[in-house]
């Protein structure tokens, strides 16, 4: 499923016009990236929980020429699925 796809269910499912929907989804969006960015979370009771989490230094090699790089650390969005997720899947 893609965005516009999302949009067209969301639409639906909440018998709203595909535009609202847009503006809804671009407000969550909107919201979780800004929450990650000042470090906090964002937790959805049932759906799952998004946080910022840390990547180390590392080493690594260019593919290209084999050399030994310098990758510098880095935040990384994480998503941790909730139960309820979880066991809609099994």
């Amino acid at each position: 499923m893609n965005k516009t796809e999302l949009i067209e269910h969301i639409a639906k499912e909440a018998d709203i016009s595909k535009a609202a929907a847009a503006r809804a989804l671009e407000a969550i969006i909107a919201g979780v990236t800004a929450t990650l960015k000042d470090g906090g979370s964002v937790s959805l009771l049932g759906f799952g929980t998004f946080a910022v989490g840390e990547r180390a230094e590392r080493t690594g090699r260019n593919p290209r020429t084999g050399d030994a790089i310098k990758i510098e650390k880095a935040k990384v969005p994480k998503f941790r699925p909730g139960k309820a997720l979880k066991d809609a899947l099994n």
